[in-house]
């Protein structure tokens, strides 16, 4: 997501224009005057402008010319509605019009409806990381984020989740070099009902675990966090954290059978 390099089709980014705000004000003046030829020049000089807010952005090749152009509708909303009279930056009100432009060409083109609150939740928290990572050169941790924006930490991994494309149900999700572990193989169907005696025998199992099992397991389906998360926090390696997390899932097999 950092330092993300924008390539628009049919654009020589790298040659594109910006305006001071001095070549700015005496446009916006000519074009208040009826000179269309200024407007013109203005999204010329502005188009910069819209790639340093699509960096922000995780987009794809196939829909990054799209996000360009909705994102360009927020600038032409910007220019025509623009007040010299305020004394305001432009890039200042324009950045507002046009992240709001791409934010709501994402949440209307996700294939699975999410309330858009939690969306909202989603952007500010990647909003914070980048700015914290630009700050202090790390991401922050789940805490420090539920912290700082007021939600439960374990909501940040459902709020991130909910920007993520869907996947088939046939994708691997481990391989040990043994049998191939599918999403499908780890949802529960529709008519599974636990009654208080399985939930129990559950509950006794994972009192059989190991701490730091028990902890990694609670992390990682509960909080929702990642291994790699997991294993800077517990000061080991990604991969130790992955055959931790198989043994106590081996071993809750065996306690509840």
């Amino acid at each position: 997501m950092y330092g993300k390099k924008v390539e628009i089709s049919g654009i020589n980014t790298s040659t594109l224009k910006t305006l001071t705000n001095e070549e700015m004000i005496e446009l916006f003046k000519e074009y208040h005057n009826g000179n269309k030829e200024a407007k013109d020049k203005l999204v010329e000089g502005n188009l910069k402008l819209v790639l340093s807010i699509l960096k922000r952005f995780k987009t794809n090749e196939n829909n990054i010319n799209d996000m360009f152009q909705i994102g360009c509708i927020g600038l032409l909303k910007a220019i025509d509605n623009f007040d010299l009279s305020l004394n305001v930056c432009f890039s200042t009100y324009a950045v507002f019009l046009i992240k709001g432009e791409i934010l709501r060409a994402f949440r209307d083109e996700t294939p699975i409806r999410v309330s858009r609150s939690t969306k909202d939740i989603a952007y500010k928290i990647i909003t914070y990381k980048e700015k914290y990572y630009n700050t202090y050169g790390k991401e922050p941790t789940n805490k420090e984020i539920a912290d700082t924006l007021g939600i439960e930490e374990y909501f940040i991994s459902y709020a991130l989740t909910s920007l993520k494309e869907p996947i088939s149900i046939h994708t691997p999700i481990y391989n040990d070099g043994g049998d191939t572990i599918y999403l499908l193989d780890q949802i529960a169907t529709p008519k599974a009902e636990y009654d208080k005696e399985t939930l129990l025998s559950l509950k006794k199992a994972l009192s059989k675990l190991k701490e730091r099992e028990r902890t990694i397991i609670y992390s990682r389906y509960i909080m929702g966090k990642t291994q790699t998360e997991l294993s800077d926090e517990l000061n080991i390696s990604q991969a130790q954290v992955s055959r931790i997390e198989k043994t106590a899932l081996e071993n809750i097999k065996k306690f509840v059978a």
